[in-house]
């Protein structure tokens, strides 16, 4: 979880300034001030993430993972269509379509920080046992760091390869980061830390690899500290 939590969601987010400027926006709709305005919207919607601190208590972690990825799958989705129906490989797209693209970037931004982009901090700090929280959290900072540099230095060799493909390519991941949360992830809401350990062992997955003897010998440990 330290590992997968943090690697997943860095493929989809350390491109966005990227795409902006690859996408022609300036050219498209005639002015050069049109993409730091652009930016300035998408830094705007990116710090809607208070949203997910309103309501990760109140619905929930796993929801809002759920919410958050059908708002990104859908965005990349109609961005690659858009993309590669009207804008081609080397070719310019009219006014109205390059807006349509600039809305949908900044939808998928708001999906992120719905979801993915403070959950996956949130969730990391609270599933770990406290004996090992942190080491846990060096991994997932670590992870996420090092992803953030690998991402930056492929991903422009990646969009000239793949073209309008790129954002399918990232749809896809959003596929697999949400089906991992569905199966893998249990909920975490109204659990106290100290009881972290038995949502694990009542999962139908990860009960087999953490064991009931593992957690019963927790459980000991700590009773004996008492």
């Amino acid at each position: 979880m330290s590992v997968a939590i943090p690697f997943l969601p860095t493929n989809n987010w350390h491109k966005r300034h990227l795409l902006l400027r690859t996408l022609a926006l300036p050219d498209s709709l005639g002015s050069e001030r049109t993409l730091p305005h652009g930016c300035t919207v998408i830094g705007l919607i990116a710090r809607l993430s208070f949203k997910a601190l309103v309501l990760v208590d109140r619905v929930g972690r796993r929801p809002l993972f759920h919410v958050g990825g059908i708002q990104m799958l859908i965005s990349q989705l109609l961005v690659g269509a858009f993309m590669a129906a009207k804008l081609g490989d080397h070719g310019t797209m009219d006014k109205g379509y390059a807006f349509a693209v600039l809305v949908l970037i900044c939808a998928y931004i708001s999906g992120f920080g719905l979801s993915w982009g403070p959950l996956g901090w949130v969730v990391t700090s609270e599933i770990f046992p406290l004996e090992i929280r942190s080491a846990a959290q060096s991994i997932t900072v670590a992870v996420n760091l090092f992803m953030t540099f690998f991402i930056a230095q492929i991903f422009m060799a990646m969009l000239c390869h793949f073209k309008s493909g790129i954002f399918f390519f990232f749809a896809a991941w959003v596929v697999v980061m949400s089906i991992f949360i569905y199966f893998l992830l249990p909920e975490t809401k109204n659990i106290p830390i100290e009881k972290m350990e038995k949502i694990w062992r009542e999962h139908f997955f990860w009960k087999r690899v953490i064991g009931e003897s593992a957690y019963e010998e927790v459980e000991d440990k700590k009773t004996e500290a008492a």
